[in-house]
């Protein structure tokens, strides 16, 4: 039977659907066949060629672009929206629940969850799915927990290509869960149309706490865990933020963001939310602000790739390993200056010689 599987195609209708997922896992795919399971809605196949794109191999890496290509003029029709919000804010709580709005809406939802990774193991814990129990089993639903690792104050470096196969996959919303408050949130903004800031109840010292650039970007503030005793802190947390944002200037994109409560876990609010999610994305369509904002995307991502290429082939370049140890050294004794050690790997770097 092993056999027999493995010599199938995995569109075979005679096959058990179970197993065919199975089967899916293992087989080597081609870019053809990965590219019409993505386009069928496979999620097998579509986390299978996800795990290509988060891949370090030059072969995965050279099949995961052929895929994107492919993918990519099926994709750019969802509505993609960045939430985030300090650790304990209940982000995958909210994000649980207004996934169930908008899948029994009619929509699909995919969630791009990013996970922290430790400096000190290098693991990540990838709970998301065990977090958001109920839009795990939701069919019009795709949950994918990726590792944070290093790059982007913490954003998977992966997600916005990520984002084009769900795309293409069909999913018409697509959620990027950040790891919390702090530089990620920059990389978050730079990869979607709405950008989401979760807050808790209890302003004041609070409000203070929150980076000012991180308010600036936000379309829409949420003062989540609006309920039972924490119902009144959250009506003045409002109040006192939507005050705040008085004091700062007017978005290039003209949207005035509003500030409103929720409760995750009762389920209040949320349709507010996504109406203005919707309203938000009518009015810049309107005003062509939506595709001038994905152009500037997709700009700022094309150099942030050359910078992450070249970064990545100067620190792997043979010569730069044998020599960088000892500028290094020379740098920390004060015999030689930053810069100047900087310049001289660089020279070595593009002409193979060094001028010391």
């Amino acid at each position: 039977m092993h056999y027999e599987l493995s010599t199938m195609n995995y569109k075979n209708k005679h096959i058990n659907p179970a197993a065919k997922q199975q089967f899916s896992r293992r087989r080597k795919l081609t870019v053809e066949e990965y590219v019409q399971g993505i386009r069928a809605g496979n999620r097998v196949i579509l986390s299978r060629a996800i795990t290509l794109i988060e891949s370090t191999r030059t072969d995965h890496h050279e099949q995961a672009q052929a895929i994107i290509a492919a993918c990519l003029p099926h994709a750019g029709a969802a509505v993609r929206v960045g939430v985030t919000g300090t650790p304990g804010v209940g982000k995958s709580t909210f994000i649980e629940a207004i996934g169930k709005h908008v899948t029994d809406a009619g929509h699909r939802i995919a969630v791009l969850a990013i996970d922290p990774t430790s400096q000190v193991t290098r693991g990540s814990i990838l709970g998301d799915k065990t977090r958001m129990a109920m839009l795990a089993t939701n069919e019009n639903a795709f949950i994918r927990p990726s590792p944070a690792g290093d790059s982007l104050g913490g954003v998977a470096r992966k997600t916005r290509e990520a984002i084009v196969l769900c795309e293409a996959a069909g999913y018409d919303v697509v959620l990027v869960e950040t790891v919390g408050v702090g530089q990620s949130e920059t990389a978050v903004h730079s990869m979607v149309d709405f950008f989401l800031l979760l807050l808790l109840p209890g302003a004041g010292d609070e409000l203070q706490g929150i980076k000012r650039g991180i308010v600036e970007m936000a379309d829409l503030i949420a003062v989540n865990k609006a309920d039972k005793d924490k119902l009144k802190l959250a009506q003045q947390a409002r109040r006192e933020y939507k005050n705040a944002l008085h004091l700062y200037p007017p978005k290039l994109s003209g949207w005035t963001p509003e500030v409103m409560t929720c409760s995750a876990l009762e389920g209040t609010g949320i349709t507010e939310i996504w109406t203005n999610i919707q309203q938000y994305k009518t009015a810049m369509q309107q005003s062509d602000f939506w595709t001038i904002n994905r152009q500037q995307q997709a700009k700022f991502w094309l150099y942030e790739s050359i910078k992450n290429d070249l970064s990545n082939s100067f620190f792997t370049h043979k010569k730069i390993k044998e020599k960088l140890s000892n500028v290094e050294a020379d740098v920390a004794a004060g015999k030689l200056s930053p810069f100047k050690g900087a310049e001289e790997l660089m020279k070595l770097f593009f002409s193979g010689k060094m001028s010391r």
